[in-house]
């Protein structure tokens, strides 16, 4: 009898272990609300990613596990992951571009928040949001010149992607290399389409010879304006305002036309916890998602959010350029690859 009260026993306490390890499992791939645990890859700056993810804990609970890496390493792993994600959110990768490639991958789902419900794919010239609802943008981002304001006068400053090619720039220019950033094959692709291909190959032949150093990092530029390596760099808004925040002696100038692009956020195909990850996307279009974006000087795109530096995407949306995503997606590689053959 004893034997049979202590078999009983363990079989109610194994059957007890079973029910809350079963529970627990239910709580870590999601709720319903937004708790449990939300896998978040980024390739955006790891602090400002990090305080995402806190501000998210706090105000909602559950837990999110910032997993950062490169925009092509994260897609890589989103693609090995296929058969089973293990990410709920991808948000950033310097603009648009690596997100329209990804949308024929099948790694990104769906989903469109309340609040971009109304919005048109295209707002004044900027795309948005994906027509299908594949990504929606949470920032904007402003390709331009970062400039030394110990070396070059505000009136002096570059206006114009032509007036890199002015001779009292040679040798005073940064922009990154177009084989490893995205930063600068957004530059390259622009000009292509704006000018044409022959007529843009001949312009970026001469803008080499004006550049001292073609680094592979898309930020490395504008730390070389900060640090006087260079007069002039190319970059995207915000690392100017980063590096002036700090004290730098740095300013930037929006060129009078030039590719701006929202910075999208996408819901990962058969996450494990997409409730809380289309929670973890409304809050990055929130007031408080939106105020931390802003606080790294990044442009919000939530009206009520004020930017901290001196660009709001009304003043810059009349610099836009119309770009010609198709064409992007089509010729991205095949661009990449004659500037390595060109250039390297």
């Amino acid at each position: 009898m004893k034997r049979s009260l202590s078999i009983f026993t363990s079989l109610i306490l194994m059957m007890s272990i079973l029910l809350l390890t079963a529970c627990a499992g239910d709580q870590e791939s999601g709720d319903g609300g937004g708790k449990g645990k939300i896998t978040f890859y980024s390739p955006e700056t790891p602090d400002m990613t990090k305080e995402l993810g806190q501000k998210f804990e706090e105000l909602h609970g559950g837990s999110v596990n910032v997993q950062y890496a490169g925009t092509n390493v994260l897609v890589n792993r989103m693609m090995a992951e296929k058969d089973n994600p293990q990410g709920d959110v991808w948000y950033g990768g310097g603009g648009i571009l690596p997100f329209e490639a990804a949308v024929d991958k099948g790694i990104i789902g769906k989903y469109i928040p309340d609040f971009a419900k109304d919005w048109d794919t295209v707002e004044n010239g900027i795309k948005v949001m994906h027509q299908d609802g594949k990504y929606v943008g949470v920032e904007v981002f402003v390709l331009g010149f970062a400039y030394n304001t110990d070396l070059v006068k505000p009136e002096e400053a570059p206006k114009t992607w032509d007036d890199l090619l002015d001779p009292k720039w040679k040798g005073k220019i940064q922009f990154s290399n177009p084989a490893a950033s995205g930063t600068a094959t957004l530059m390259v692709l622009n000009q292509m389409m704006q000018r044409g291909e022959a007529e843009g190959w001949d312009y970026f032949k001469k803008l080499v010879d004006q550049a001292n150093s073609m680094p592979d990092s898309g930020s490395a530029p504008t730390k070389a304006v900060s640090m006087g390596e260079a007069h002039i760099g190319v970059g995207f808004d915000f690392m100017a305002y980063e590096q002036k925040a700090k004290g730098e002696s740095v300013d930037f100038v929006v060129p009078d036309k030039t590719p701006i692009l929202v910075n999208p956020v996408s819901i990962v195909e058969g996450g494990p916890n997409p409730e809380g990850g289309k929670k973890l996307i409304d809050f990055l279009l929130s007031k408080e998602g939106q105020q931390i974006l802003a606080n790294w000087y990044h442009i919000p795109i939530n009206p009520d959010v004020e930017s901290k530096t001196p660009l709001t995407l009304e003043k810059v949306k009349s610099h836009a350029v119309d770009l010609d995503i198709d064409w992007v997606n089509e010729n991205y590689d095949r661009v990449r690859n004659e500037w390595k053959e060109k250039f390297q």
